[in-house]
């Protein structure tokens, strides 16, 4: 069975269910599923779970983004990017500094409404799903944060800035809200997704390189083995009749993780057990280990939260 991640690079006019389909199709697989929808003007890092890597999907949704953003000053959208209807232009004049002044004000942790035309939820339904009904649901706004943002180009009316921020930020709403800052209006025009998590553009494969037999070979090559995911993660190596026991519903005893050369592991913090190179599950440590002697051997030390049955 293929279990891991590939990356893919996605093009522009294509979904990321588009993509999804593709790679499922191409490797003849059932099971598959991306890590963070990009919308179909953007490109770049679309990392694709595999067979039991889909259990993985979860861990790493979670992590921040890093995007190469493009905005259109003087033009504002219904959805936020240049693929929507024109709802107000403007035709105020800035200068580079106060582009800079206001996208370095940016950053930190500032507060985000999820646009209109997104598939964020409200009351069990997609935003756009309301949106096409005319209906705009008052939503609650989001903190996300800002790492760090640099304008890469100037060439007007547009702006081409780098932005490195954590799950769940709208790249669409930051450039509408540069613009309404700057009094000019502003939406997205172009976007690349340069990194998500550990998973980088140059790690990407772009479907379009290959066809036939050759994109097949080609996706095998860069699947990324569940093994090396989750790098963040302490790594447990089992024997193999732990690893047996494991797989049978077993939960990692105190006496068990003694046998280990443990890090300093707290309540709550997240383990992985590997048994010869493959990935066999990912746990919740519910003790920290400094407290491990004064717990009865036989005391539950960890609980399972994913078992995988052929990770490598």
């Amino acid at each position: 069975m293929i279990d891991g991640v590939i990356v893919i690079d996605k093009p522009a006019g294509k979904t990321s269910h588009d993509v999804v389909s593709a790679v499922r199709r191409t490797l003849g697989i059932k099971k598959a599923g991306h890590t963070g929808t990009l919308d179909p003007l953007a490109t770049g890092v679309l990392p694709v779970c595999l067979n039991e890597a889909t259990k993985l999907a979860g861990f790493l949704t979670g992590e921040d983004k890093e995007y190469r953003a493009t905005m259109l000053l003087g033009v504002r959208t219904d959805t936020m990017d240049t693929e929507g209807k024109v709802t107000g232009r403007s035709d105020h004049s800035v200068t580079g500094e106060e582009i800079k002044s206001v996208i370095d004000r940016m950053t930190g942790t500032i507060k985000q409404i999820p646009p209109a035309y997104s598939a964020v939820k409200y009351q069990g339904k997609p935003l756009y799903k309301w949106a096409r009904r005319g209906i705009q649901p008052d939503v609650r706004p989001r903190d996300v944060t800002i790492h760090s943002m640099a304008v890469e180009n100037i060439s007007f009316p547009e702006v081409t800035f780098r932005v490195a921020c954590s799950k769940g930020t709208y790249i669409r709403v930051l450039c509408s809200d540069i613009g309404d800052v700057l009094g000019t209006g502003a939406c997205l025009s172009g976007l690349r997704r340069l990194r998500s998590g550990l998973f980088t553009e140059e790690m990407a494969v772009d479907l379009n390189d290959y066809t036939g037999t050759d994109q097949k070979e080609a996706l095998i090559k860069k699947i990324l083995p569940m093994a090396e995911l989750l790098p963040l993660i302490a790594t447990i190596e089992l024997e193999d009749h732990s690893a047996i026991k494991l797989r049978n519903g077993w939960q990692p005893s105190v006496e068990m993780l003694r046998q280990h050369d443990l890090p300093l592991l707290k309540a709550g913090d997240m383990v992985k057990f590997t048994h010869g190179g493959s990935l066999l599950a990912v746990a919740e440590m519910l003790a920290p280990v400094h407290s491990f002697s004064g717990f009865n051997g036989k005391a539950q030390a960890a609980r399972i939260v994913r078992v995988f049955n052929n990770g490598k």
